[in-house]
């Protein structure tokens, strides 16, 4: 698995309560660009409209050597996923005001394009310090422990 791309914002700013993988609809020159590693998630957020689940704002730039066939660089591209699990996902989203955020974007096995999204609860002000000082306080106990040694 080669990952290309990671939204380091996710993790900070939103409680992650779910992950899934979906596939990405994409054009020929994005591909290769994604190849590249010329893509930027940290703005990205998903959306369901009409049964159908589309990323926004996600960044890939154009591809150097694609002149005329290059694509729009923050155009909306559709995600693969099974029907049931996008239904799923909308009735979440509605009811609880929960937000699909992309994680990860990479290649699989395969080769194929893949996304990791992830099912999030936007975190307050107050809930990030309380993540910051847990961090800090491990972060003590480690250096206490490894010089106790």
């Amino acid at each position: 698995m080669k990952i290309v791309a990671t939204n380091s914002k996710a993790r900070r700013n939103f409680e992650i309560l779910d992950k899934y993988e979906c596939g990405i609809e994409l054009k020929g020159t994005e591909v290769k660009s994604l190849r590249a590693g010329s893509v930027n998630i940290n703005d990205a957020y998903c959306i369901v409209r009409k049964g159908e689940l589309f990323v926004e704002n996600m960044h890939i730039a154009p591809y150097k050597a694609g002149n005329v066939f290059n694509h729009d660089p923050l155009r909306r591209r559709k995600l693969l996923m099974h029907k049931r699990e996008i239904v799923k996902l909308a009735s979440k989203v509605e009811q609880k005001g929960l937000t699909l955020v992309p994680l990860k974007v990479y290649f699989n096995d395969r080769g194929k394009a893949k996304i990791e999204i992830a099912l999030a609860k936007g975190k307050h002000l107050y809930d990030k310090r309380e993540d910051i000082a847990k961090r800090d306080q491990e972060r003590e106990i480690r250096k206490k422990m490894k010089y106790q040694f």
